[in-house]
């Protein structure tokens, strides 16, 4: 649960000033207790308090001048006291708040997480690389500071744990057990279940995910060659079986169009034959030559 508190600081600038006119002031007790020990020739009661007041005002210059703090934009600035959390600033420019504060930086800006190609089997158990870029940011400061030990590198283990989770639920290719979600044809889905899933274990961490894509993948080298010709193989069965529906289909609309317009009365021995003729010269992969029948069918 997160405890992120904003607060509110002294502007540096007034607090500057102040803090000078302190150091002015201690000055000028020194040089009033020296010239009143020169105008007296001795040390007189002011004076002395004058020498014993200057320490204190000095302490007072220091401790001051030890509370200014400068924060750029997309930077907070997390206040401790004396080890309890006291809230965060997140307003950019000079400000001052108690010198006894502990003040821990921390960058709000956006980050890129490039993570290493891991291997790891699929949903089908084909071993595959597999990486991914992560853009995320530091959202909640206190989470970021006190939930997780180094939030830096909560992040690249969490992200690999995720890749290697995502790459498991999901096979490489559509073919592969007949899933119909794949991680090389479903990018845009597989990318949100990635965002999704990092942002479920990095919202502990006060991280938020703006975006997460699959940077690399491939099937791991000992198969690559393999599933290569698997995968030509597949697409020749693919569209083997497109060239032959449609091949079916203008079979069956030459034959109806010949019944339809009274062209030729054919029987169910001259049927099969016309539907193989034109079946091997629609899905002949070279072209076919003709052969002129001088006779006819039977003989």
């Amino acid at each position: 649960m997160h405890r992120e508190i904003e607060v509110r600081v002294r502007s540096g600038w007034l607090m500057l000033f102040l803090n000078i006119v302190v150091y002015v002031a201690a000055i000028a007790l020194v040089v009033g207790a020296v010239h009143s020990i020169a105008k007296t020739n001795e040390l007189s009661r002011q004076a002395l308090w004058m020498l014993v007041a200057e320490p204190f005002v000095v302490l007072a210059g220091v401790l001051m001048s030890i509370g200014f703090f400068i924060l750029q934009p997309n930077v907070a600035g997390v206040l401790l006291l004396f080890g309890k959390y006291v809230g965060t600033v997140k307003s950019e420019g000079f400000w001052w708040a108690n010198p006894f504060y502990t003040k821990k930086k921390i960058s709000l800006r956006v980050r890129n997480l490039n993570s290493e190609k891991i291997k790891v089997n699929d949903h089908a158990g084909n071993p595959i690389e597999i990486a991914a870029i992560v853009v995320w940011k530091v959202e909640d400061a206190f989470a970021a500071c006190f939930e997780v030990d180094d939030y830096g590198s909560y992040v690249t283990i969490q992200s690999e744990s995720a890749i290697r989770h995502l790459a498991s639920a999901y096979a490489y290719d559509s073919w592969e057990e007949g899933h119909a979600v794949s991680l090389r044809g479903n990018i845009d889905e597989v990318s949100k279940a990635l965002e999704k899933e990092l942002q479920e274990r990095l919202e502990k961490a006060g991280v938020k995910i703006l975006e997460a894509r699959l940077s690399h993948l491939a099937y791991a080298p000992e198969i690559a060659e393999a599933m290569l010709r698997r995968q030509q193989a597949g697409a020749v069965v693919a569209a083997r079986r497109i060239i032959v529906e449609n091949a079916v289909g203008m079979v069956r609309m030459a034959l109806e169009h010949l019944r339809a317009d009274n062209v030729v009365d054919l029987d169910e021995e001259r049927k099969a034959t016309m539907v193989s003729n034109l079946l091997v010269v629609l899905c002949s992969e070279h072209h076919a030559q003709p052969v002129v029948n001088a006779g006819t069918l039977y003989s």
